[in-house]
């Protein structure tokens, strides 16, 4: 008998010590960190030309947006940068079939406005003197889910010919439109 029962602790043990690892390394999703989702576009110029690229990245709690355009791509200086409502730059002219900024919330304009800013605001980003951009900006405004950018008719990033002003209604003085990529 007292082998019997040393067996059945034994067995218990074993068995035990073999599930443990398992129900440990099996936590809820919910315990896990989600990776972030990704997402590249290319950003084109009012010529229809690639420029440079966009790279995305939607974490927990921001997203963090890469810009970087190549050399000759932007004048030197400061640029407006916004996300506009439809992920369009179909008319490369002009880029007007991206709608205005993303703004459900009908906030101003403007990251200094007190009334603001939209969901389509964003820091400026410097050319430099070969027209070159390397930035890294963040936002608010999630890549998917409800009010992200790759909503049903996804969005885009605009590149302004000037620099914002971030408080002039309604683009902060930021001229034309000169660069665009699709979030979709």
């Amino acid at each position: 008998m007292r082998t019997s029962l040393r067996s059945a602790v034994l067995a218990s043990a074993l068995a035990l010590g073999l599930t443990a690892p398992v129900i440990a390394q099996d936590k809820p999703a919910q315990d896990k960190p989600a990776a972030p989702t990704t997402y590249d576009a290319p950003i084109v110029n009012n010529k229809g030309e690639t420029i440079g690229k966009i790279a995305l990245r939607d974490g927990a709690n921001t997203l963090v947006m890469r810009v970087t355009i190549q050399a000759g791509g932007l004048p030197p200086g400061w640029h407006g940068i916004h996300f506009h409502a439809v992920g369009s730059c179909a008319d490369t002219d002009k880029f007007q079939e991206s709608k205005a900024h993303i703004n459900h919330d009908n906030a101003k304009h403007g990251l200094l406005n007190p009334e603001g800013p939209d969901e389509g605001d964003l820091p400026n980003v410097y050319a430099n003197a070969d027209g070159s951009v390397n930035a890294e900006v963040s936002s608010d405004t999630p890549l998917t889910g409800e009010g992200g950018l790759k909503d049903n008719d996804g969005s885009a990033l605009i590149i302004h010919a000037n620099e914002d002003d971030h408080a002039t209604q309604p683009i902060g003085n930021a001229g034309a439109r000169i660069g665009c990529a699709v979030i979709k």
